[in-house]
């Protein structure tokens, strides 16, 4: 994840928003990392993308995002500079055809389609248009935008031409899906709060403050290369781990208990209810031998007449 370098309106630079950045690339590669040991086996699957960790991420694209709304004032909030704005969004763009491209060839209907890269890239466009605006009417609009990304779904948007605004009913799978609603509410939120710095004077004391060590300074300031870098590099770690030290082979019936359960809840059933169908059909898939071949994908569930008996009787005894 990456944004804009800010160039401050101000004498000096606010080298306290380059470590900030900084830091919360070092917290993106942290959650980078927790994802792939899941991915090789090392933690348990779904780890990295429900409690605390889902928050993690959260907060980090948050944070991302609201440091392009900052750097958008600052630097461009007296007069947008065009030749130095279409040159860095030119370089978030190619990054993000770049990541699409090759997570389309790695990860199959994972691959990331519009991730932080493609949302930094729309929403700096789009947050051009309130740099200069009052602040209460950027903050509405903010607000609008968490309104819309929570209660603005429909199917009128469920064409994957559509994916990227985020108000699909039927959410695509993607392995970073960052859309425009609600996230470009972080970036305004941004935008408000350095405009109130530059109202009320504040940017020179932000400029005083330290911005920590100087390596994490360097990568706020290089934030697009840590990005396009880092990932590979930790992967490449993981899987040389991987060679030395392989992962426990997971117990398979706890890992239909643990998906099967996952899927349940996500399709609107009680938790007590999935509890019940999960170890019923966990039994029966053990009894008639299917619980190897459905989890090698030998058997497809909603083609194999066994497994779709065995589902009924289940859900039947599940109430």
């Amino acid at each position: 994840m990456t944004v804009s370098t800010p160039t401050s309106s101000a004498s000096r630079r606010i080298t306290l928003l380059d470590g900030l950045r900084g830091l919360a690339l070092i917290a993106m590669a942290s959650y980078h990392f927790t994802w792939d040991l899941e991915f090789f086996g090392y933690v348990e699957e779904g780890t990295a993308v429900s409690g605390p960790w889902k928050y993690y991420a959260r907060g980090i694209a948050s944070t991302f995002l609201f440091l392009v709304g900052v750097s958008l004032v600052l630097a461009h909030g007296r007069g947008i500079r065009w030749q130095s704005f279409g040159k860095r969004l030119g370089q978030i763009a190619a990054a993000a055809v770049l990541i699409s491209v090759a997570t389309y060839f790695t990860m199959g209907a994972g691959w990331i389609f519009f991730g932080i890269l493609h949302a930094i890239a729309v929403t700096s466009l789009a947050g051009l248009l309130f740099v200069k605006l009052p602040e209460v009417v950027t903050l509405a609009a903010a607000l609008g935008c968490l309104w819309l990304g929570a209660y603005g779904h429909s199917p009128l948007f469920d064409t994957p031409a559509l994916w990227w605004l985020g108000l699909s009913e039927t959410l695509p799978r993607s392995n970073d899906y960052v859309p425009v609603f609600p996230w470009f509410a972080a970036v305004l939120f941004g935008i408000a709060a350095a405009r109130l710095a530059l109202r009320f004077g504040w940017t020179e004391r932000l400029a005083g403050l330290p911005g920590g060590p100087r390596l994490l300074q360097w990568a706020g300031r290089h934030s697009l290369i840590f990005y396009l870098v880092h990932q590979p590099v930790l992967i490449s770690l993981v899987y040389l781990a991987s060679l030395v030290a392989p992962p426990p082979a997971p117990d398979p019936a706890l890992s239909y208990s643990k998906s099967c359960q996952r899927s349940c809840v996500a399709g609107g059933n009680e938790a007590r209810f999935c509890n019940r169908f999960c170890s019923c059909t966990l039994e029966k898939l053990q009894q008639q031998q299917l619980l190897a071949p459905l989890q090698s994908g030998a058997i497809i569930p909603e083609q194999d007449d066994r497994v779709l008996k065995l589902a009924r009787e289940c859900t039947i005894a599940s109430p």
